[in-house]
Order: C-alpha cells, then sequence, then structure tokens
C-alpha cells in the first residue's frame, strides 16, 4: 500500500532535532501565493531549462534504459513478469496476491458523506473477494486493459476515508492503469463483475469491463508492434467517432504506447473520417462477450505524440513534469489525475523509464542508482546532498517523492505532486499553504513538522544514471 504525506503523517515524523539554521525561509520572497520564493517565471519550463549547462546532454541512452528495465523485472519484487508467469497458476499464489494487497480494514472508515461505513458492509465487501473459491491450480489468462481503469483494494466502487469530512483519499483506491496495459487475470470476485489482474507493475481488483481476454501471444505481442505513438502531453484522446463508440475519446495518459497501422490506404476513411490529419493506431476493445479485439482509432497528428520514446536529457525531463503543472492532486491516480509517485514515474515512463508503482518501492529499487539515509546519516550529510541534487533526481521522504529542478539561488528547487507545505517565516512563525496540485516549491525551507525539515526526513535519492 502507498503512504502519503498527511497532516497526521507530518506529526509522526516530528523530530528530535531542532531545526538547523541553514533553513532558508527568511531570504526567499513569499509572494502572494504563499508558495515560498516562486514568481511567475519559475512556472514556466524555460526557466529552470535555461539553468541547465547542457540541456539536451543524453543521460541515459535507450540502451542503457533498456539495460536498467530488464534489471528492474529482474530484481525488484514489486514488478511482475508476465512473461515468465508459468502456463499454471497456483492456487496459494493467487491467495497470496490478493492477501498481500490488504488485510480487512480493522479500523473506522467513513463514506464521502461523513458517515461511518457500517460493519457489515465492509464485511460483504471483503468476502466478495471470493477467497474459498480459488481452485488449487487454474490455466494462466491473460487480458488487456481497454480504458483508464481504476485498480481498487477490494471489488468495489465504495469511496471510503479515515476521516469524516476527509473525501479526497480514498483507501480502497489503489492506482490506475492505462489502455494496452497487459494483464494476468487471477480470479474474479462472488459475482463476477470484478477481476483481479496482475499488471507488470501492481496486482488489485478492477471492474471486468475494464478487462478483454485474450491469448498470451495477443496480449503481449500489442507492446512488440512498430511503429507505434508515444503519448508525450500530460494526456491525449482519440478523435471522436460515431461509428464506433469504444475508440471515441479515449484517454491516453503520458508514457502510453500504441502501435500505428500502415496498411490501410491513405484515402481510406478510418471510422467515417479520412485519416490524413490523423495518426491511424491500434486500440484494444472490449467485444460482448468479454473477448478482446483491435480496432483501428484516429489521434490528430496536431496531438502531443511521438514516434518514439523521449530521449532522457534536462530538457525533456523539465518539459515533461511542467506539463502536470497545476493538475489536481489524484491519491492512486484520482480525479482523472495522479500522484506524487504516479506523477513522476508518468514523467519518465516518457521516455522509456519503467519504475515501481510507489514511493515505498521506487526509493529502495536495486535497479537504480541511489543515495540511502539512515538514523545514523547527519543533517550535514543530507544538507551536502541536497546541495548536489540534478534535474531529475528523485527525493524520497516516508510517502513522499518529489523530483529536482537543480540549483538555483543557492539552494535545491523541487516540481512534486503535493498536498501543502509549511516553512518557517522570518519572525519565526509557520506559514502553512494548501497546494493540492502539481507545483514548484524549494526544499531546504519545507517543513516535515514543528522542529525538522523534508531534508532530516529523507530516506533515499534516486538518480537515474548509469
Amino acid at each position: 500500500m502507498r503512504t502519503f504525506l498527511s497532516s497526521a503523517l507530518l506529526a509522526l515524523l516530528l523530530a528530535a532535532t531542532p531545526l538547523h539554521a541553514r533553513d532558508q525561509a527568511s531570504t526567499l520572497p513569499v509572494p502572494p501565493s504563499g508558495v515560498l520564493g516562486v514568481g511567475e517565471a519559475q512556472l514556466t519550463p524555460a526557466f529552470w531549462i535555461g539553468l541547465q549547462p547542457q540541456p539536451d546532454k543524453v543521460i541515459l541512452s535507450r540502451q542503457q534504459i533498456a539495460a536498467q528495465n530488464a534489471a528492474l523485472f529482474a530484481q525488484d519484487k514489486s514488478m511482475h513478469e508476465l512473461r515468465a508467469l508459468p502456463a499454471t497458476l497456483n492456487g496459494a499464489q493467487v491467495r497470496g496476491w490478493i492477501e498481500d494487497l490488504a488485510d480487512a480494514p480493522s479500523r473506522p472508515l467513513y463514506d464521502v458523506d461523513g458517515k461511518p461505513v457500517p460493519a457489515a458492509t465492509l464485511k460483504r465487501i471483503v468476502d466478495a473477494r471470493a477467497l474459498d473459491a480459488i481452485p488449487a491450480s487454474q490455466k494462466t489468462r491473460y487480458g488487456m486493459v481497454v480504458r483508464r481503469a481504476a485498480l481498487r483494494t477490494f471489488p468495489t466502487t465504495l469511496r471510503v476515508f479515515r476521516e469524516a469530512g476527509d473525501t479526497d483519499i480514498d483507501r480502497f483506491q489503489e492506482t490506475a492503469e492505462f489502455p494496452g496495459t497487459p494483464v494476468v487475470i487471477a480470479h474474479a470476485s462472488r459475482d463476477g463483475r470484478w477481476l483481479f489482474v496482475v499488471s507488470p507493475r501492481y496486482a488489485a481488483w478492477t471492474e471486468a469491463t475494464n478487462i478483454a481476454e485474450g491469448s498470451k501471444e495477443a496480449v503481449l505481442g500489442y507492446a512488440d508492434k512498430t511503429p507505434y505513438r508515444v503519448v508525450t502531453g500530460a494526456k491525449v484522446y482519440t478523435v471522436y467517432t460515431r461509428e464506433a463508440p469504444a475508440v471515441s475519446q479515449v484517454e491516453l495518459d503520458m508514457g502510453t504506447r500504441v502501435p500505428v497501422l500502415t496498411d490501410l490506404a491513405a484515402d481510406q476513411p478510418v471510422n467515417g473520417q479520412t485519416p490524413y490529419a490523423a495518426h491511424v493506431v491500434e486500440l484494444p476493445v472490449r467485444k460482448a462477450d468479454g473477448s478482446l479485439a483491435f480496432s483501428p482509432a484516429l489521434i490528430q497528428k496536431n496531438a502531443d505524440t511521438a514516434p518514439d520514446y523521449l530521449p532522457l536529457t534536462p530538457r525533456n525531463l523539465i518539459t515533461q513534469a511542467f506539463k502536470f503543472l497545476g493538475e489536481r492532486y489524484g491519491w492512486g491516480h484520482a480525479y482523472d489525475g495522479r500522484d506524487c509517485s504516479g506523477f513522476v514515474s508518468d514523467v519518465y515512463r516518457s521516455m522509456g523509464v519503467e519504475m515501481p508503482r510507489n514511493t515505498s518501492s521506487q526509493g529502495v529499487s536495486p535497479a537504480f542508482a541511489k543515495q540511502g539515509f539512515g538514523k545514523d546519516s547527519s543533517h550535514a550529510e543530507r544538507l551536502r546532498a541536497a546541495e548536489n541534487l540534478e534535474r531529475g533526481d528523485l527525493i524520497y521522504i516516508p510517502g513522499h517523492v518529489m523530483m529536482s529542478l537543480g540549483q538555483w539561488q543557492g539552494q535545491p528547487w523541487v516540481i512534486h505532486d503535493v498536498l501543502g507545505m509549511s516553512y518557517r517565516m522570518a519572525d519565526g512563525s509557520i506559514k502553512r499553504v494548501t497546494l493540492n496540485a502539481v507545483s514548484v516549491t524549494p526544499l531546504l525551507p519545507m517543513l516535515a513538522g514543528k522542529d525538522s525539515t523534508f531534508i532530516d526526513h529523507m530516506t533515499s535519492i534516486v538518480r537515474m544514471r548509469p
């Protein structure tokens, strides 16, 4: 399960170490927004790109990225190499996937109206997993996501919260997967309306209508088709078509790869429309019987896509990150958005870099170059690391990740999807600002509690480097 930087977590992060004198809050201007040191110029990618000595220098080549991705799937236990799964799934493994995701709720939960969710309701939801119906063994079944699909802790759409009045952090929301994502279909809910699926980087419940079942060859072969387009915008949509509703205005998020069809005549209409001003791509669709098929769809040529993954350069890292600037924070990719770990992984995915889904896995993955910090790491050591941050470095504290924009005005700056920020004013008081969006902030002044800063709680810095 993910964690997040809530007010409760901030309280837990209070450190015994007093705030160090290097706190920069008093030296940075406080604009009307309250976001320390950030003016209109700092809200543009051009500003940060202009600070880079070599903005177009390739950080990792395509070959190096491919090697790192291979190492990620081979070494990181949070990832799932679907091609390597056996032809038959053991019942104990399936049960383990489901039970490892979450235990039955043991604390009070509240609905969107702030009312306690009855224990009987929670019991029915937990029972809907039908663990008693898992066979001792079963043939490994494959499927594909056909629309932006929420992955849930339990087979239910009920949104639940830990506190009455908190309607943002749905505790049953895990993540989302995008069209074309391959999955293994491991189990079904008692009523058959939900499937427990295993994707390359997650295992959770999703509504059955989000998945089309197909052969292993068809499902896994989709990702190998060439040529293809990569979505490089925050999100793009296929062209509206009355003739083919399943591929009409389909949302495709950053990093999604879709095959391009090249065997159609240039003057042949596609879904009732000329394709000359659009890319003809192939998307998965779910037939009436739940099986997988493929259909042509159109993406306008002026939409933000590319013929390949973008080179991993400082310019592209900054440009891609800023395409999400101001997007509402969405826990588990809710609100048609993303959270902190989803934000950084979607940015890197547009350059072909695969990452685990959650901060708890990203910050410790054995496949990544990183610097770790522990209880014995001094403030001075952490400060030196922060002062040496380079663009694209990922800074992890418990439950949160930030992307470095590099150094400016003698200190590191970050872009991150964050609920809020706190910092100490010149008079010693603490200023708290609600952000709840992808935001640009300085790193050093940010407080993780009354007497400690974010850098005092850094657990690791991940660098996408050779």
